[in-house]
């Protein structure tokens, strides 16, 4: 029996689909079985044609599944990645989150084990502020937030972030250090998942 984790993210140009991606195969690789999902684009196609960047990311990941309201009620444990908007949650992921208050009166995601992830274009751009938004949501959900902590040395490789994996986008793809830090929490992740689900290997 292994446990179901949903990964759910929005990415303009990357940087944040990469950790998805990372987060999504230490999730693996603890024996989860892992849905990895994008939430719809809301922005103008004027508005992404401004940015080359952009639009070479929204043609690359159209065949990534979108999310829907059923991987919420799916999956076990949760890991939710977002670039920064000034320090907050980009638009596109919350408008996915607003729109699970039926999911939420039904407590379909009370007591299952969450996480975040995030990128801004600066090491201090609104990291932190972002995954403590993301937190919140948590929260009221009545979720287990599962932050990394400072449990493993990849957490201090990657920059000595304990609310979740963060990288500054200025600097280019996330390189190593930063994707270990992700496959990480999404090994943690899973781990904190098999246990609240009592399986013998957690």
């Amino acid at each position: 029996m292994s446990v179901k984790v949903a990964v759910i993210h929005y990415s303009a140009t990357g940087s944040v689909h990469h950790l998805a991606r990372a987060v999504a195969e230490g999730a693996e690789k603890t024996g989860a079985e892992v849905r990895l999902r994008r939430v719809p684009e809301l922005a103008p196609d004027a508005a992404i044609d401004a940015n080359p960047a952009w639009r070479a990311h929204v043609d690359a990941t159209g065949d990534v599944e979108v999310a829907t309201l059923d991987d919420l009620e799916w999956a076990d444990a949760y890991a939710f990645g977002s670039p920064t908007r000034f320090g907050n949650v980009a638009a596109q992921l919350k408008q996915y989150i607003d729109t699970s208050g039926g999911l939420w009166q039904r407590g379909v995601m009370a007591d299952k084990p969450a996480t975040a992830f995030t990128s801004a274009h600066n090491v201090h751009g609104g990291n932190e502020s972002t995954l403590l938004a993301l937190y919140n949501t948590f929260h009221h959900w009545g979720s287990v937030i599962v932050s990394p902590g400072f449990t493993d040395p990849s957490v201090y490789a990657a920059g000595g972030n304990p609310y979740g994996t963060a990288h500054p986008g200025a600097h280019g793809e996330p390189g190593e250090d930063v994707l270990a830090a992700a496959r990480y929490q999404g090994e943690r992740l899973t781990r904190i998942a098999k246990r609240l689900k009592g399986l013998a290997d957690a």
